[in-house]
């Protein structure tokens, strides 16, 4: 292994190694892209008791050369309707990351409790996705009825693991079977 990076025990680099093969050893399943250690995708469960529960979602994570110190960019790749995540592109807002990301943190600590806190507790101030922020605010009880429709529609299990391709957007009607 070619470690000649400067820099003393505690590099980037090192850290970048001991926290991916955490998470790797943790009971999430990771799967590498392209056998690098700076992009991965995680599969992650909706947290119990939110409107989320009982989705699956396949998280992509990116990890910048100067992680910890830098927050990773997280991105859901199967649908998520949430004020905080661009609909499009599945993108979490990084200003939402920084605000919570320290590099005390490590990966698990992403999918423990800044995820789960995410989808319990949006910010609806700064949203990616104006109308999700807009039927938090003034529609409580239809925003969990949408989040939960785009649960059935787009975070089952089958839509999570089959989402580790291209945009993952082929055709909605490889679904239509599944009632």
């Amino acid at each position: 292994a070619m470690n000649g990076m400067a820099g003393g025990g505690s590099s980037p680099t090192k850290r970048r190694e001991q926290d991916i093969m955490k998470l790797l050893m943790s009971e999430y399943d990771v799967t590498l892209v392209d056998d690098s250690v700076s992009c991965f995708t995680v599969l992650f469960a909706g947290p119990k008791d939110s409107a989320y529960d009982g989705g699956v979602w396949r998280v992509r994570v990116e990890l910048p050369p100067t992680y910890p110190y830098k927050s990773p960019s997280i991105g859901f790749m199967n649908k998520m309707f949430h004020p905080n995540v661009d609909e499009a592109s599945g993108s979490v807002c990084l200003d939402v990351i920084n605000q919570h990301w320290s590099p005390m943190y490590d990966l698990l600590n992403v999918f423990q409790f800044f995820l789960p806190q995410l989808l319990q507790y949006p910010n609806a101030t700064d949203p990616l996705n104006g109308e999700a922020a807009m039927l938090l605010l003034r529609e409580p009880a239809k925003y969990e009825a949408k989040v939960r429709d785009y649960v059935r529609r787009f975070a089952t299990r089958e839509h999570a693991v089959g989402s580790g391709g291209a945009a993952g957007d082929g055709g909605d009607g490889d679904g239509a079977a599944d009632d």
